[in-house]
């Protein structure tokens, strides 16, 4: 029963998103043929990093929905673990239609690595010790091309990555013998992000203006 009412209500709750991502994202795409496109050395490979954050916590709660279903705990590792690629494949597809960009294979390869992430901690430890974690702040850059960028919070938290930071936040303690007095509560995160991005292509960016550097982090958590 658990298994059927988490089928039913994962389909309803995906159709909704896909509908809700396909008016945030694609509303001012003109559309066309399904294609490829390499956007590899775009965005300093900060949607990459997205790909990863979204198809790791996707694959996550795959896993703990199938635990909490009753599933024995490696198939819903394996199971609950190609949730993130699952539900990541219809967002390429999308892209794939869209004029201005297409599908991308880096954004494959970053679902795959954040699905195979969160199962390679769960086979080795049974939990996650090295946890990817979110953070954004608005930028004046938005209003630079809101179009691309977002016009409301909700968008830019979505489309400007001037404003996000990705994190890997290390569970130190779980590391260490049971008996060392490091504090379990204390983890140390390191974060990467970026600035100066209003146009995707790295020379156009920097000739209208812009210069587009690296950003990294590292803080207590």
């Amino acid at each position: 029963v658990r298994l059927l009412l988490l089928g039913s209500g994962f389909a309803a709750g995906y159709t909704a998103m896909l509908v809700s991502l396909n008016k945030a994202w694609y509303k001012d795409q003109e559309r066309t043929s399904f294609h490829f496109f390499n956007d590899n050395r775009q965005w300093k490979q900060m949607d990459k990093a997205g790909h990863f954050w979204g198809a790791f916590h996707e694959s996550r709660a795959g896993i703990d929905m199938l635990r909490w279903a009753g599933v024995p705990d490696k198939k819903a590792i394996l199971y609950g673990g190609l949730t993130g690629i699952i539900l990541q494949t219809p967002i390429e597809i999308f892209d794939g239609s869209q004029a201005d960009y297409g599908a991308s294979v880096g954004d494959a390869i970053a679902n795959t690595v954040g699905s195979a992430a969160v199962v390679v901690q769960e086979l080795a430890w049974r939990e996650v010790r090295i946890m990817p974690k979110f953070s954004f702040q608005t930028t004046h850059y938005a209003a630079e091309r809101p179009n691309v960028l977002g016009h409301t919070l909700p968008e830019q938290t979505l489309k400007d990555y001037n404003g996000q930071t990705y994190w890997l936040s290390v569970n130190v303690g779980d590391f260490l013998k049971e008996e060392s007095r490091y504090p379990k509560w204390l983890s140390i995160a390191v974060g990467y992000g970026a600035e100066g991005m209003v146009y995707n292509d790295p020379e156009m960016n920097k000739t209208r203006g812009f210069k587009a550097r690296r950003e990294f982090y590292l803080s207590p958590d």
